[in-house]
């Protein structure tokens, strides 16, 4: 079994896409490590997209540059399963 690097990370509210995947906070897979060998990295980090203005995607498919912080907002219902499937340990909601 592999060990995931996540993140949860907030969304910022477009007023023009405004809709339920506006309200959650994310689950970010930023890499992953394999049984053997050093972490690889699957795309920008929160923290990248956070200083930077990089859109990074979340486990449910949703992009977006993170601005807010994600304890205000549930977890994403979908990113949740998903890593619930993937046997992962999913941030407290």
């Amino acid at each position: 079994m592999t060990d995931a690097g996540t993140t949860l990370a907030p969304s910022r509210v477009d007023p023009e896409l405004d809709g339920d995947h506006e309200r959650f906070s994310h689950i970010v897979l930023e890499g992953f490590r394999p049984e053997e060998g050093d972490f690889i990295p699957t795309g920008p980090t929160v923290v990248e997209g956070m200083v930077n203005g990089t859109p990074v995607r979340a486990l449910c498919g949703k992009v977006w540059v993170p601005g807010r912080n994600p304890r205000r907002y549930p977890l994403c219902p979908t990113c949740k399963d998903i890593a619930a499937a993937k046997g992962w340990r999913v941030p407290a909601s």
